[in-house]
């Protein structure tokens, strides 16, 4: 009753799937990790698909224990979606690898790009989860492949991390 039991992981392997081996890539086999808690606070039997990044993992347990959070902290704590009062702390996330991948994702979206070839990919999560269909250089998708770029960029720039 006064244990926080909480399981996650490093990014997986592809193992294979899209072709790959390895951790490099931003399809969802890669970055989607599992993030399982159980505990006073947290309610039982609940799934939640609220997008968030390993560093929020430090807040979210601080928060959920009584601890401050440190001010030095970038994360942020999930402890009002895991609770149920709030429905998200991010409406989109980001990543990048070296110089060679770049993507956002919301909800629904995936816009990944490849700087080195100037190679976007757009992903529909909500109807192709497994990431099979590439619909970028599909004209009725791209007011979204722009809204994605511009928030991508924008991102990449504050984290003063180049686009390309």
């Amino acid at each position: 009753k006064d244990t926080l039991v909480i399981f996650t992981s490093d990014h997986g392997l592809a193992v294979g799937s899209h072709g790959l081996m390895g951790k490099q890539s931003m399809y969802e086999h890669t970055i989607r990790v599992p993030f399982v808690m159980a505990g006073p606070g947290i309610p039982k039997g609940k799934r939640n698909e609220a997008l968030c990044y390993l560093r929020d993992l430090f807040p979210t347990t601080c928060d959920l224990v009584g601890l401050p959070v440190p001010k030095s902290v970038e994360g942020r704590s999930l402890k009002l979606v895991i609770q149920g009062e709030e429905e998200d702390v991010y409406s989109e996330i980001y990543g990048y690898f070296r110089d060679k991948q770049r993507m956002v994702r919301d909800k629904r979206w995936k816009l990944i790009h490849y700087p080195e070839i100037d190679r976007w990919q757009l992903f529909d999560l909500s109807k192709d989860p497994l990431e099979k269909k590439d619909l970028v250089g599909e004209d009725r998708h791209a007011g979204v492949v722009r809204r994605l770029q511009s928030q991508l960029a924008q991102k990449m720039k504050n984290w003063k991390v180049p686009l390309n």
